[in-house]
């Protein structure tokens, strides 16, 4: 069996030691090349430091490596014989919430870095609340800089303390906790013999043994549909499939399915992969979809079982984090909202609230959003959405507005919960 991929994201606020971290966790299970390691360290001795510094590894950019702060979201990949891994290191500047927007949308696990000196800060709080509203299954608080407070465990209990009871404000399904040292490896791939209290894992072995399979929605079938297939050589004029990539649940050949918004209802034929038809296919599975109807289906319509469909509604309720730097979202204004492979506009009808990420307050008195702040809104799309809640379906309950006069994303989206049907 291939190995298995976890994909996670690192927050915290500046100077916390994200990159170091990464750098360690590259460094500890041996997954650089020994010229990146002397690259490293031919900086690190240029900058007069005594060691070498792992975060280098990581802040790539030069910009970065000249300020000395993670401004991208970094994208690094690296694999132990029990797994591979793909890490996005987001930003810790509060100007940059709309990067760890984008490096948690897909993570299945949120590492968040607290400075043991400093303890839970406001952006401690906001890197929490966003991986929750990002529906990020596992949360792990990595309590880093142990070395800096003697290794003392009532410095960690005292932080994990703090950091459960705002947890127990927000939709947490499972939060660790893991005191560490990145500069000096402790509990980062190897346990420390500095903090024998410690009886848990340390951070690799946490994140090899996290059962992530199941966080998968395997029950609701929703595929989007990319592209219709109809190849124009002869001998495979009778061929007509739809390709995409499965958004959630299980589809096989013989299973019964309805093309969203017709209605039609057909059997699956076939299921075809780049290497052969296959027997089933799940998500993220990119697939083409053989029908045994000749029905009309095109790209935006979606496939789902005839019992279980999601929501098509043109009234949306999410929300949003706003991106753009020169505009703001304001009621009124319309934008293209693209959601799975559909495309449509949107007109922002209210702005209900604002959140304050640091302290939940909701705004109910704001008229606007700027860049990087977050609210509830209802928009009314010109044509329906086959919609899931966000909390359900990370697939179908999210969407991006652009802006259509400059083609800029300007915010993501998360579908909150539904109108009740009967």
């Amino acid at each position: 069996m291939a190995t298995d991929l976890l994909r996670f994201a690192t927050a915290g606020s500046v100077d916390d030691g994200k990159s170091t971290l990464i750098g360690r966790l590259l460094f500890d299970s041996k997954t650089i090349f020994s010229d990146q390691l002397e690259s490293v360290e031919r900086v690190s001795q240029s900058r007069g430091n005594d060691y070498t510094d792992l975060a280098l590894l990581t802040d790539g950019l030069r910009a970065e490596r000249e300020q000395g702060i993670t401004i991208d979201v970094a994208y690094r990949y690296f694999a132990t014989p029990r797994r591979k891994f793909i890490i996005a290191d987001t930003p810790g500047h509060i100007q940059y919430t709309r990067n760890m927007v984008t490096g948690a949308s897909t993570a299945d696990v949120a590492l968040i870095l607290v400075d043991a000196r400093k303890g839970v800060v406001e952006q401690s709080r906001r890197h929490m609340f966003l991986a929750t509203l990002l529906g990020v299954p596992h949360i792990v608080v990595c309590v880093n800089k142990m070395d800096l407070v003697g290794y003392h465990e009532d410095v960690f209990e005292k932080i994990r303390s703090e950091f459960t009871d705002f947890a127990s404000r927000l939709r947490v399904r499972d939060l660790s906790f893991i005191p560490i040292s990145a500069l000096n490896g402790d509990n980062v791939v190897d346990r420390s013999e500095n903090m024998p209290w410690f009886d848990g894992s340390p951070l690799l072995s946490h994140l090899e043994r996290l059962h992530v399979a199941s966080d998968r929605n395997l029950t609701d079938v929703r595929f989007p549909v990319q592209y219709v297939i109809r190849p124009q050589q002869h001998e495979h004029r009778d061929y007509r499939g739809y390709a995409g990539t499965v958004a959630s649940g299980v589809m096989r050949p013989g299973d019964p399915v309805v093309a969203l918004p017709s209605g039609l209802e057909t059997t699956i034929a076939g299921i075809d992969t780049a290497d052969g038809p296959v027997a089933e296919a799940y998500p993220p599975m990119s697939v083409t979809v053989r029908l045994t109807d000749d029905i009309d289906i095109s790209r935006g319509d979606m496939l789902a079982r005839p019992n279980n469909t999601p929501a098509s509604l043109q009234d949306i309720d999410a929300q949003v984090c706003w991106m753009d730097e020169t505009a703001t979202l304001m009621p009124g204004k319309k934008y293209a909202i693209k959601h799975t492979t559909r495309w449509a506009r949107a007109m922002v009808k209210n702005l209900n609230y604002r959140i304050d990420v640091n302290t939940l307050h909701r705004d109910e008195a704001a008229t606007e959003l700027g860049l990087n702040e977050i609210g509830r809104v209802r928009l009314r799309v010109t044509q329906p959405l086959f919609v899931d809640p966000y909390q359900q379906n990370r697939e179908t309950g999210s969407f991006i507005l652009v802006d259509e006069s400059t083609n800029k994303t300007v915010a993501a989206g998360m579908i909150g919960s539904l109108p009740h049907t009967a």
